[in-house]
């Protein structure tokens, strides 16, 4: 079984360039101590001084998402449940770097994929009243996107190829995935209009700060569509008896989201082991939430 790396960086995001980027656009920053802290998919992240974090695209790929962050989240992350890594300064594109990044928020704690949760029931309730309050009628010229939000039978394809590369070496069952995949197919699509998401919303984007539900960060998946994408967050986390209490937080979920939202789920999870080769809490995460889709008796 082949499994793919973290896209590789396509420009060096130093503590030097970041520094540079300060002093130039946001000078009263600058003198505040910098770190790096973090390296994801598509952002390097580095603490500024105790209160603030500068986020960077690490690829081209990630400089729309940026954008679309800048332009709004600092908006709707107003009167949320829980903090988020909103905005508070725009960073622009000069000499030194090609893309927009972003000071934002330090939101202290640890990614809910590597940490336990004292009370996940809690936990469930909290995040439940996030993803309804989150989950507004959103505009028309809110951000696309070719992956979330969208009909399941867009993600397809994709599935079935993962599945059919890995064939017999694969650490999961094809023909079990492929089952509770075309339970999900078979629900009707979402008929409403599209509600603002997340968009990628997983243990990975979850801070846990003293055990307890603390922050929702990285919002570079932001779009509008079936609610479905935010709330297959359920199978990633939590067990039978807690994706309950989510569900009658969220509330008004008809059988047929639920449904799309398991599928979700499914293909998040196929789709984060695919790619876990050199990132084990994220093959962690996708062997448990497969295992949470087949094992679940709705």
């Amino acid at each position: 079984m082949v499994l793919n790396r973290r896209p590789a960086a396509e420009v060096e995001v130093t503590d030097s360039l970041v520094q540079g980027l300060l002093l130039r656009q946001h000078p009263d920053l600058a003198g505040l101590r910098l770190r790096h802290v973090s390296s994801g998919w598509d952002n390097e992240v580095f603490r500024l001084g105790d209160e603030l974090a500068v986020r960077v695209p690490r690829r081209a790929l990630a400089a729309p998402l940026m954008d679309n962050e800048l332009r709004w989240l600092p908006r709707l992350s107003t009167g949320l449940p829980l903090p988020t890594s909103a905005p508070v300064r725009p960073g622009r594109p000069d000499a030194t770097f090609p893309w927009p990044w972003a000071v934002v928020r330090w939101l202290p704690g640890t990614v809910a994929a590597e940490t336990a949760l004292d009370d996940p029931r809690r936990a469930a309730r909290a995040l439940g009243g996030f993803v309804r309050a989150f989950a507004r009628p959103a505009p028309d010229d809110a951000p696309a996107n070719p992956f979330r939000g969208v009909p399941l039978a867009a993600r397809d394809l994709a599935l079935r190829d993962r599945l059919a590369r890995w064939g017999d070496t694969a650490a999961v069952e094809p023909r079990a995935v492929l089952a509770r995949w075309e339970q999900a197919l078979s629900a009707p699509a979402w008929g409403g209009p599209p509600v603002w998401l997340h968009g990628d919303l997983h243990p990975g984007n979850l801070l846990v700060h003293r055990r307890r539900l603390s922050a929702v960060i990285d919002f570079g998946d932001l779009t509008a569509g079936d609610p479905a994408t935010d709330v297959s967050v359920a199978w990633m986390l939590f067990d039978e008896t807690e994706r309950t209490v989510f569900r009658n937080a969220v509330a008004d979920i008809d059988d047929a989201t639920w449904r799309r939202a398991r599928g979700n789920a499914l293909a998040h999870g196929v789709a984060c082991l695919d790619s876990s080769a050199d990132h084990p809490v994220l093959a962690a995460t996708a062997h448990r939430t497969i295992a949470s889709v087949l094992t679940d008796r709705g």
